[in-house]
């Protein structure tokens, strides 16, 4: 299958709905996010709220930069450094599961979207 600008923007926008429900459950739930995640709660729940805006600003700057100026760096500067820190962390000191899983996770998206963009620059421009 032929990669082309759609299917790297659906990418893209897909990456970015994730950091919005991520964001959006910080948000709205940070008790049981937490929770869920493995921890027993926040307190002050400041941080989670935090967390939260600080995804919906991530979502926004992966989607203004692609629709601009057909760029990835945001992305991937944001997904790799999250890998490296968050898989250090969890080798460094045990944590629950929701920190190697988001950074295993946010490894293969900065992946998939590498090898995306660069097959979709590499293709011949479309004619007509």
């Amino acid at each position: 299958m032929k990669l082309t600008m759609t299917h790297e923007r659906l990418l893209i926008s897909l990456i970015s709905l994730h950091s919005v429900i991520v964001g959006a459950m910080f948000m709205a739930a940070p008790q049981w996010t937490l929770r869920f995640a493995g921890w027993p709660g926040i307190d002050p729940v400041f941080f989670a709220y935090q967390a939260g805006v600080f995804h919906f600003v991530l979502a926004a700057a992966y989607l203004l930069e692609h629709h601009r100026y057909r760029g990835i760096s945001v992305l991937m500067t944001a997904k790799v450094t999250a890998f490296v820190f968050l898989i250090s962390a969890t080798i460094i000191h045990p944590i629950p599961w929701a920190v190697w899983t988001s950074g295993v996770l946010d490894g293969l998206m900065a992946l998939v979207v590498w090898w995306v963009h660069r097959a979709v620059a590499v293709a011949p421009a479309p004619v007509g």
